[in-house]
Order: C-alpha cells, then structure tokens, then sequence
C-alpha cells in the first residue's frame, strides 16, 4: 500500500493504492474530506483493424455514498447515469485523452466509482485526480500525471478546491487539468469576469496542480508498474513518397467554401488515391491509409501556416456570415434562429411555473434547478442517417455548456417567478453548434421577454501548430476542429466571460498562448454581439401572449393547510376553477401560474379570501349556506361562516328564518364578536322591514325575548 497526501487551504487530499481493486489494472482511492472515490483503469488487447483510440471513461454515483436510497418505489436501485454524472465523465475523458502515445490502439476503460459523499466536497475533482493516478501507476502508456485543481473567485481572492458552500459564495468556478508540459483541460461557469481574471485563475491555479502531479508521481515511484511496449504502425517511406507526391492535389480539394463540396471532393480524391495506391502497393492498406491521414493534415496545416488562408478562404479571425431572426414559432414563449455559416441553431424558450423545476437526484446538494437548456444534434445536421436514441453524452456535455454560459445572466426568482427551459435544436451543424445555441437562447430568451442581465454570445478558438509555428483560428468548422490542436470555446457578455471550456489535442498548452486565446475570443465575442444587436438589443417588456402569467401571493405559513384543504381537496378546485396551477412553498409563498392576468388575479383573490381572518366591524357580502330554527349561517369568506342570529334578520319580530331567508341568497352583514373559540355573530346590514303577519314580539315574564335568550344557547351549540 501506498499513500500520499497533501493539504489544500486547511483541507487534505489524500490519494491510495495497492489496497483496493487489485486485479485492475491501476486502482486508487482519493479522498477530500469525507468525499472517497474509487478509480479504476483496465486494458485490453486491440481490436483487429481499429483506427482510432477506443477510450472509455464511466462515472458511478452510488446513492448509498450520501446515505440516499435511489430509485423509485419498485426500483430501488441506481439507474442511467445522471446528468452531472454524464459530465463528470465527459470532463475525465477530455483531461486524460490527449496523454496517450499517437498511434495507440488499445480498449482503455476508467471507472470512477464515488465510494462516500460529503456535504462539503464534490466528487467530480476527486475522481479527475484519481483517474490521472490509477493510469499512472497501471502498466498502461499514459503520458501523465495530470494534476486537476477547482478555483473559485470570492471577493478579490482566488480559492483553491472551494467547498459547496465556498463555491456558492463565488462568481468563479473554474476546474484546471495540467500536465507536465502545461494546460490540457479547462470548464467553468462565471458571473461576467474579465478575460484577465480568467487568465489570472489559472495561473493561480498552476502551482497546486504541480502539487497533485507529485503526489502521484510519489506513488509511481512506491508502487508504479512496468510500462508496456507498442508498436505503432510503421508508415514505409516508399509509401510516404507515394501519398507525398499528391499532396498539391489533396490540398486544392480541401479548399472549398461549402462543407459538401469540400468533402465530396477530398472523399473522392481520396478514394481514387487509395485505389492507385492499393495497386501499387498491395496488402498495405493500413499504411496507405494511415499516409493518407497525415498528409491531410500537413496540407491543413500548410495551407493555413503558410499560405495564411483557411479551407473555405477565410483569414485567420474572420467569422463566417451570420444572420439572426427572432419571433419565428407563433405559439412557442420565444424563439430564435442562429446562423453562422453552415451552422444553423433554432432555439425555442418555454416558461412554467416554478412546480415545473427540474428535480434533481444525485450526489450534490441541488435539489433543483429553474433554468434547463436542452441541445439536440439530429443525424440531418449533417446530413447523416442514424437511430434517434435519445440525448447522446455530447448532447448533455454541450446542452450543459450552453446552460452555463447564460445562467449567471438571468434574474431572480423574486424578480422573475418562472421555471425556463430553452431547446436548442441543430438543424445544421458545420463546427461549434454549442456557442451556436448559446448566441439562439441569448435571442430567444430577449424574444420571450426574460428580463435576462444582457445578451450573451459565445465562439469557438481553434489552433493549428507544426512545433515551431501556430496560429489561432477564430469560429473553426469541422475539418478544423477534426485536424486541429485546440478547440477553445468562450462565452460571455461584454463586461466580461460567463462559460469556457477548453479541449487539446496536444500534451499541454502555455498561459501566454491561453492568454492570446482569451483575447481573441473577446474580440469575436464583441463582434458578435454587435450583429446580435441588430436583431433584438433588449429582452422584450411583455412576456409573449401564450406565455403564462404567474403571481406571487404570501400568507402565513399557518393557514397553508386551509389553501391545500383536506386531502387537497381545495387547492384542487382553485386549479379547476381559475385553470392555473398552484405551488405553495413551506415559508408561506404561493406561486400561482394563470393562462392570462384575469384568471390569475381571480385565484390571487380566492386564496387571499381563504386565509384572511374575519375581523370586527367589517362588512361581508355573505351567503346562506345554512338554515336552523334559530337563525342562519353565513359564508363571509371561503370556510369561513358566521351565524346571523334570528332577531338580527329584520326590524321587526321574525316568526320562522325561512320568510326572510332562504339558501343561497346573498346579503351585507356586519361582524359583531368573534369568540376566542373562533365562533362569529352577525347582525344584517339595511335591515328590511318586518315580515307581512308578523305580530310584535312577546316579553317574556322575566324580561328579554325568549327568542333572544335561546338565541345564545343556539350560537353555543353551533
């Protein structure tokens, strides 16, 4: 067993094997506080004629790690991993990928399996750091350790592994892989911060890293295991030679403003060449192709390094042309249409109370969440044809990139009382459809009238690098971000960034060359803007006609029980009544969703009638809801009933309540005691005259009306 620790602001990062999981190939245990997660790393032989790097990465929340029994009532097990689950194993997959030896072929499966969960540490952090170690001391060609640090920003302080509650506190969350040879890995969320404050985190954040990058290699040295040996696939020169000799056609086919044309044309060539080549040298089709596949990317690189111009014509920062409409869905609370180039993005807002917030089941401490941003990427996006499964882990990852960078923007639940979902659908996708659907909610949110902070817009950076030279590419499409080093997208509004997200195809990359990077996403993100602008500047000041209205109603928390009713029975019949839905908060506030303002101030005035106490001296306009021999009951508000005694009814003697009275009628009646037990007596406003008949009323021998005295006996049996 080995063990290596360090302490993080007062905390300890502990990190263990050679003590669980033996038979993987490399096991660790990390712990952070209380927070324990297990990851493990296997390997298997290569798949005969596999021509890519078959990584797996998996993330476990185990409910029992928080003391949690998952499920639902017939299943009480876990089920498909949650979103943040999803996430988790998206940000170990792009931290460890690019430390694997080119040309590596073999299945690699990392299971992070989160052990113990603590109100204070997330897990995600732990399980980076341990699927870096579990690599590191396996056998496997892993070019690591990678050490993984949180910075959060509180007030003019920078804090490293923030805990929830420190992380609440923070405009900043900011999580930063690093390598030995610099940044491969970056996400985060932030409230408008500044490109230099950004820049300022990670280089805050680089000294802890080297920390961790210690720690493991502390146990490779304790308990590491001999390395394998691959061999690549050996390109012959002849062959080399052979692709080499066409390289002025593969890069004249490559070039093309249209992605289909583009791709026709490089398909074809290639086709032609591999069948050329094939004769020439046959059974060494691998080589051939693998050739082929370099020498794309050299003419790539060349085309753009040396001939400054890029596959469709454009300059290094140029953006493609884009165009904005808003208002294209009739009945839809907000829509907008987002086109950069061949990239095309339609993104439709739906707003619902706040009963219609996303519940969340996992290992944090959000329990839900009124803001969702939904991005599909249909197979016609590209023009393919596959099955439609459902959300695909890239779905969720880019869905979650989009929700971030316009979540610090909106407003305040006290401000805005609505539950707001955007979809982002891909109708055509050509390189960063995910800083596509942030620029389509930004328009679709001021579409629906969200009085959202400002509008946001994001871009993607992009770099080309041959060793010696580089150039950084603004609003890269597909076949640079496929032959690229670096795919940078940054979100944000013109005070400052509010999403990034950062994945590298290389071993590392520098702070100054990150720095270069910011800069030039906020000149994109500013020139983006400005066409925004042009569309719709400000969120619009009504909601849209089909929107709901919601309204907010405060009572004591005492009388929840008499807005819920017995069994629900009430809250039911205001929802029937008014066509609204009702959420009631333990605090006593009540959020009333109404398909117009007529309907939803109508059940504002029903709840506030059911919870208002009856007070003396007011007047009700009440109704008979009961007859006895001794007067009549009055509904002065919903469950609220007062008895108007017999010899209150009119100005005269009153034989029998029923030749005044009878069921139903509505008349004004003031409040003349209310009882400590609750109990209310009445007397009748504008008396009428006595009824036709009637005689005076007799005295009784010993003074008073015997109607009077048996009055109060009646009042007392109510």
């Amino acid at each position: 067993m080995a063990v290596q620790r360090r302490e993080f602001d007062g905390r300890a990062l502990s990190v263990e094997a050679g003590t669980l999981a033996k038979q993987a190939g490399g096991a660790v245990c990390v712990r952070l506080g209380d927070t324990i997660t297990l990851v493990t790393a296997t390997m298997a032989p290569p798949r005969e004629g596999i021509d890519f790097f078959p990584l797996l990465v998996d993330y476990e929340e185990k409910m029992y790690a928080a003391g949690k029994i998952p499920g639902v009532r017939y299943i009480r097990r876990e089920g498909r991993p949650s979103e943040n689950a999803t996430l988790s194993a998206r940000r170990i997959d792009r931290s460890i990928r690019p430390l694997f030896p080119k040309g590596f072929r073999n299945d690699i499966q990392v299971v992070a399996t989160v052990l113990s969960a603590d109100p204070d540490n997330a897990a995600d952090l732990p399980a980076m750091i341990g699927a870096s170690a579990a690599l590191c001391v396996s056998p496997m060609p892993f070019l690591g350790p990678v050490g993984t640090v949180r910075i959060g920003h509180i007030g003019d302080d920078f804090v490293v592994n923030p805990t929830y509650a420190e992380r609440d506190q923070s405009d900043l969350d900011l999580i930063v892989a690093v390598s030995p040879t610099g940044v491969v890995m970056l996400e985060g969320m932030a409230d408008q911060i500044p490109d230099s404050v950004l820049t300022e985190a990670i280089g805050f954040a680089l000294p802890f890293a080297e920390q961790v990058i210690e720690m493991q290699r502390g146990l490779m040295a304790e308990v590491g295991k001999q390395k394998i040996s691959f061999a690549a696939l050996e390109v012959g020169e002849d062959v080399q030679a052979a692709v080499a000799s066409h390289s002025r056609n593969i890069r004249q086919a490559m070039q093309s403003p249209d992605k289909k044309v583009r791709e026709d044309a490089t398909a074809a060539m290639m086709e032609q060449l591999s069948q050329d080549l094939g004769e020439q040298f046959p059974e060494r089709m691998p080589e051939i192709r693998a050739a082929l596949d370099n020498q794309t990317y050299q003419e790539l690189r060349g085309l753009i390094l040396d001939d400054g111009r890029r596959p469709d014509g454009r300059a290094p920062e140029d953006i493609r042309p884009i165009s904005c409409e808003v208002s294209l869905l009739p009945r839809a609370h907000g829509s907008a249409l987002f086109t950069r180039g061949q990239t095309q993005v339609l993104s439709i807002v739906t707003l619902g109370g706040v009963g219609d917030e996303q519940l969340i089941d996992d290992l944090g401490i959000v329990e839900s969440k009124r803001y969702m941003h939904h991005y599909n990427f249909p197979a016609y996006s590209v023009g393919e044809v596959r099955p439609m499964r459902g959300p695909s882990r890239r779905d969720v990852g880019h869905g979650s990139l989009a929700e971030r960078a316009v979540l610090p923007l909106l407003p305040e639940e006290e401000e805005f009382p609505y539950t707001v979902r955007v979809v982002s659908e891909v109708l055509e996708s050509n390189g960063s459809s995910s800083m596509a659907s942030v620029c389509g909610s930004s328009l679709a949110l001021m579409d629906a009238g969200v009085p959202i902070r400002g509008p946001v817009a994001g871009i993607s950076i992009g770099m080309v690098s041959d060793g010696d030279r580089r150039q950084l590419l603004t609003d890269i499409q597909g076949v640079e971000d496929f032959t690229g080093d670096m795919d940078f997208k940054v979100a944000g509004t013109r005070q400052g960034v509010t999403a990034v997200q950062m994945d590298v195809k290389l071993e590392g990359l520098s702070l100054p060359l990150l720095e270069e990077a910011f800069a030039q996403g906020r000149r994109a993100r500013e020139s983006l803007l400005d066409r925004m602008a042009d569309t719709i500047s400000a969120p619009r000041p009504e909601l849209a006609p089909h929107a709901p209205r919601v309204f907010i109603l405060e009572i004591d928390s005492e009388k929840i029980g008499d807005v819920i009713g017995p069994g629900g029975k009430m809250i039911r019949k205001l929802e029937a009544d008014f066509e609204c839905k009702i959420d009631i908060e333990q605090d006593g506030r009540i959020f009333i969703a109404a398909p117009d303002q007529a309907s939803g101030e109508k059940a504002v005035a029903a709840i506030r009638d059911l919870t208002r106490e009856v007070q003396v001296g007011e007047t009700y306009m009440g109704k008979v809801v009961r007859i006895t021999p001794f007067g009549a009951f009055i509904e002065l508000l919903p469950g609220k009933d007062g008895l108007l005694h017999i010899s209150r009814m009119a100005r005269g003697r009153v034989e029998k309540v029923e030749d005044v009275l009878s069921l139903g009628d509505e008349i004004e009646v003031s409040v003349l005691e209310v009882d400590p037990q609750g109990k209310v007596r009445l007397a009748r406003k504008d008396l009428p005259p006595e009824a036709e008949g009637r005689g005076r009323r007799s005295e009784s021998p010993r003074g008073g009306s015997r109607d009077s005295r048996r009055g109060n006996q009646g009042h007392g049996r109510r």
